[in-house]
């Protein structure tokens, strides 16, 4: 046994201890319950990969391998899952179905492998990683390609670490392991255990140390907030007559763009939008207005002729799909269901 595999034993006994700590202190805190589950999942997860592949702990020979080994094979579900939560945004329950389904197919194959054929099968091994690569790459694309919506500060920055510690981790770790395998390179296991508890610990001073901006309560009351200062009642009363103005039905707006219009710092609109008028996406924000305006067009016996399409392309939405999506998650209805039900006789569609 060289010094280098003991060092990387110890080191991935300090990342898994500090994971279940934080899982620990993050399960028993007041976040809803889906993310701090979602939360503890990953943290659990990523500590069972830790000692799944540690050469030193050799944990195949334990009673126990069976569940390490389906928590470890779980953990780009549980980072994938997490991303979507964090970052608020709807989990496909189909797409979650399916990577379930296939993680369980490949665990089940790992045992046969371990426990009766002694042959790891090829094509469960392939499988898994183009999964875990898949996944780990999708939670990345959510975290890069919504932060302009994001209008929390601090997440907005954590969707950068979670990019570049994370992400990015989870990336290198599927590459190396499908191009070498699982052929122990003392060097390269040192390498992996190292930046891992680094990146351990970079994430849980984040999530401890911003637990109300990250594991949040949609469901809280805001706290109370004080009189607007003279320079942001300026700003409210600039962007009350851009609204006013009907600017949200503008397609493509976004913060950068209205803040432009306004004449004003970005950070200090996302401020104003975020901290006094309870919005934590800009994205939210803008459907208020549409939605607003979409149920009194359904609603309108003068428009009962005007296509649902056409209603949305005029709101400023690219497509029919985010307008339904948009609309049913304010109103419980779709747009169609909605007009019927407002226009009873008048609707003839």
């Amino acid at each position: 046994m060289t010094r280098m595999l003991l060092i990387d034993t110890a080191l991935r006994l300090l990342s898994a201890g500090q994971l279940m700590l934080i899982a620990l202190v993050i399960g028993r805190g007041r976040a809803p319950r889906p993310i701090r589950w979602a939360t503890v999942l990953l943290l659990l997860s990523v500590a069972a990969y830790l000692a799944d592949v540690a050469p030193v702990i050799d944990v195949r020979s334990m009673r126990i391998w069976p569940i390490v080994q389906l928590g470890s094979q779980s953990s780009p579900i549980a980072l994938w899952v997490f991303a979507h939560l964090i970052f608020e945004r709807r989990i496909d329950r189909r797409l979650l179905a399916i990577a379930i389904a296939i993680t369980l197919a490949c665990w089940i194959n790992f045992l046969a492998a371990v426990y009766w054929t002694h042959r790891m099968p090829v094509t469960a091994d392939v499988t898994q990683h183009a999964l875990s690569f898949a996944l780990a790459g999708h939670a990345i694309w959510i975290a890069i390609t919504e932060r302009g919506d994001d209008l929390i500060e601090r997440r907005r920055a954590f969707r950068t670490g979670f990019v570049i510690v994370v992400g990015l981790q989870t990336l290198a770790v599927v590459v190396v392991e499908t191009i070498v395998g699982y052929v122990t390179i003392p060097w390269l296991m040192l390498l992996q255990s190292g930046s891992t508890l680094i990146a351990v610990l970079a994430f849980g001073a984040v999530l401890l140390s911003s637990n109300a901006d990250l594991l949040f309560d949609a469901a809280a009351p805001a706290p109370p907030q004080p009189s607007l200062a003279p320079a942001d009642n300026v700003l409210k009363q600039k962007l009350d007559a851009a609204m006013a103005g009907h600017v949200y039905r503008e397609p493509s707006l976004s913060i950068g763009v209205l803040a432009a219009k306004l004449g004003v710092p970005e950070h200090r609109l996302r401020a104003l939008i975020n901290q006094r008028l309870g919005y934590r996406n800009f994205s939210d924000f803008l459907n208020s207005h549409r939605i607003a305006d979409a149920q009194a067009w359904l609603s309108d016996p003068a428009k009962v002729a005007l296509p649902v399409l056409t209603i949305a392309m005029d709101l400023g939405y690219g497509s029919l799909a985010p307008f339904n999506r948009a609309f049913r998650d304010t109103t419980g209805q779709t747009p169609t269901d909605w007009r019927r039900a407002a226009l009873g006789g008048f609707e003839n569609s």
